[in-house]
C-alpha cells in the first residue's frame, strides 16, 4: 500500500499540491489532468525528488524517508527521458541497474529481458542519443521495469508511440499488473480507459474526482445528447460541443447540456465524466 498524508508542495509563490491525500492499493490508476495541473510534481515527490515526499508519502505503514533502499521497490519514467545519450542503449541501463542496486551478474539478463519487452533487442548496441523519440520513450519504459519493482510510475508513458507500440504498451501493463501498484499519469483519456481500474482527475494540485471508469463516467449521465445542428440550445452557456457525429446518415451534434430534449440522450463516457469534473458542469 502506497498513501499520501497531508502532501503540499509549491514553487516560489505558487502552490502546486494542497494538503493532497490518496492511497494506492495493488492496481493500476490513471492520473488523469491537463498539463500543470501536478500530476509530474506528484510522482516527484512520491520518487523523492522532491524531499517533500520523505515525511508525507507512506509505503505500507512507513515512511519513504525511512524505508532503506527504497528505490529498489520504485519504478520510475520521467516525462523526459533522455540521459546518456553518448552511451549504448546497453550500456545507459546497466548504469540505471547499479543505481537500482542490481548486481552486475543480473543485470545482463535482467536488461536483455526488459528491452526485449518493449521491442528493442536489436538495438542494445545503438546509443541513446541516435534514438527516435518513441524509441527512446520505449527504453524509458524498459529501464522502469528494472527489478521488477513493486511500484511502477509512468509519466506519459505512451507520448510518442507510434499506434502499434501505444498496442504494445497496453498488452504489457495487463501482463505485468498482477500485485504492483501502477500508476499512468497522463492527459490521454483513451489509455486510462482501457487500461485502468481506477482514475484521479486532478485539477490546480487538487484532485475533483476519483472512482472506476463508471464512476467517472456516471458523473455526465443524463448531460450528454446527439442533437441536430438546427436544434442547438440557444444560450451557448447552457451546453458545451464534444463532436460531430453520423447516425443514419444524418448529422449530429454531440453535447453536455442540462436543458435539451431527453429525446437526444446518449450514453456518456469517461471523457465526457472528465470534462464535466474539470469544468463543474
Amino acid at each position: 500500500m502506497l498513501e499520501i498524508k497531508k502532501l503540499n508542495k509549491g514553487f516560489k509563490n505558487k502552490k502546486v499540491l494542497t494538503n493532497f491525500n490518496y492511497q494506492f492499493d495493488k492496481s493500476v490508476y490513471g492520473l488523469l489532468a491537463p498539463n500543470g495541473a501536478g500530476k509530474t510534481t506528484l510522482l516527484r515527490c512520491i520518487t523523492q525528488i522532491y524531499p517533500e515526499g520523505r515525511k508525507s508519502v507512506f509505503y505500507n505503514g512507513e515512511q519513504l524517508g525511512k524505508i532503506k533502499e527504497i528505490n529498489k521497490r520504485i519504478g520510475y519514467l520521467p516525462q523526459q527521458f533522455g540521459l546518456f545519450k553518448e552511451l549504448s542503449v546497453f550500456d545507459a541501463m546497466s548504469l540505471l541497474a547499479n543505481f537500482k542496486g542490481i548486481g552486475k551478474k543480473e543485470s545482463r539478463a535482467e536488461i536483455i529481458d526488459c528491452i526485449g519487452i518493449v521491442n528493442l533487442s536489436d538495438s542494445l548496441s545503438k546509443k541513446v542519443g541516435a534514438l527516435s523519440g518513441g524509441m527512446l520513450r520505449r527504453v524509458g519504459i524498459a529501464a522502469a521495469l528494472l527489478g521488477d519493482p513493486e511500484v511502477l510510475l509512468l509519466d506519459e508513458p505512451t507520448a510518442g508511440l507510434d499506434p502499434e507500440e501505444r498496442v504494445r504498451f497496453k498488452n504489457i501493463i495487463s501482463a505485468i499488473k498482477s500485485n504492483k501498484i501502477i500508476v499512468l499519469s497522463t492527459h490521454i483519456v483513451e489509455d486510462v480507459e482501457a487500461l485502468c481500474d481506477s482514475i484521479i482527475i486532478m485539477k490546480d494540485g487538487e484532485i475533483v474526482l476519483s472512482g472506476t471508469c463508471d464512476t467517472i463516467r456516471e458523473t455526465a449521465g443524463g448531460k450528454v445528447y446527439l442533437v441536430p445542428g438546427d436544434e442547438l440550445p440557444s444560450n451557448a452557456d447552457d451546453y458545451r460541443v464534444l463532436g460531430q457525429t453520423t447516425v443514419n446518415g444524418k448529422a449530429f451534434t454531440r453535447i453536455l447540456s442540462k436543458k435539451t430534449k431527453e429525446d437526444y440522450s446518449a450514453l456518456p463516457t469517461v471523457e465526457d465524466g472528465y470534462i464535466c469534473a474539470m469544468e463543474n458542469f
